[in-house]
């Protein structure tokens, strides 16, 4: 198993725990744990995979990654009792599948003949659309309103890789570095609240005025 395909099976794996973590924040039955273990362990590799033209989707040619999703949710539907600040844990795996899911939808779109810039957007949409789904399904609060920065870190893995991958570097030393960077942004943000500057100018008049 190449370094790329085993950092895939760990993203899928870490968002997996997150979409179980959920679960068990609502108290739902292991159906439920299932089901949002697998929607957010595969569900930003579904929407790069349709966005990049590869069919069947990724976990139905390789059924292993259902099975990931399915173990994972087992594992955490036991253990999640244990947990006592599972928000948290759920923020800083969320974290840990970010960074590998980055370089996995940018390497992927690569392998795909996709430009540099569409690569960089797949390796974004890879690793921020399963955790997105997970939070408007669970009526968590979403990854993508909070105040710390999210999104940047995966633009910053992805095209990270992408550019190391674009001068020769070693594959497996562009995406060990590129995933590393991306969890330093996103966990740096998590310890520290690094965010980017808001909107800060006169808001926008009420729907009815013109």
């Amino acid at each position: 198993m190449t370094f790329l395909a085993l950092l895939d099976y760990c993203g899928v794996a870490v968002f997996a725990a997150t979409g179980a973590l959920a679960a068990s924040r609502k108290q739902l039955d292991i159906i439920g744990f299932l089901f949002l273990a697998g929607l957010t362990g595969v569900g930003g590799g579904t929407l790069r995979d349709l966005v990049l033209g590869l069919a069947p989707v990724f976990w139905v040619r390789e059924g292993a990654y259902i099975a990931v999703c399915a173990a994972t949710a087992v594992a955490v539907y036991f253990a999640a009792p244990y947990v006592e600040y599972r928000y948290r844990l759920l923020l800083w795996l969320d974290a840990i599948g970010l960074s590998a899911y980055c370089v996995m939808g940018a390497a992927v779109g690569l392998a795909a003949g996709a430009s540099a810039p569409v690569a960089v957007l797949t390796g974004m949409m890879t690793a921020t659309f399963g955790g997105v789904l997970r939070d408007v399904v669970s009526g968590e609060p979403s990854v993508l309103l909070r105040r710390e920065i999210y999104v940047t870190a995966a633009l910053a893995g992805a095209a990270l890789f992408v550019l190391l991958e674009r001068v020769g570097v070693d594959p497996a030393l562009s995406a060990g570095a590129a995933a590393l960077a991306a969890l330093a942004v996103r966990g740096g943000a998590l310890a520290f609240g690094w965010t980017l500057p808001g909107y800060r100018h006169r808001p926008g008049r009420p729907a009815g005025e013109f």
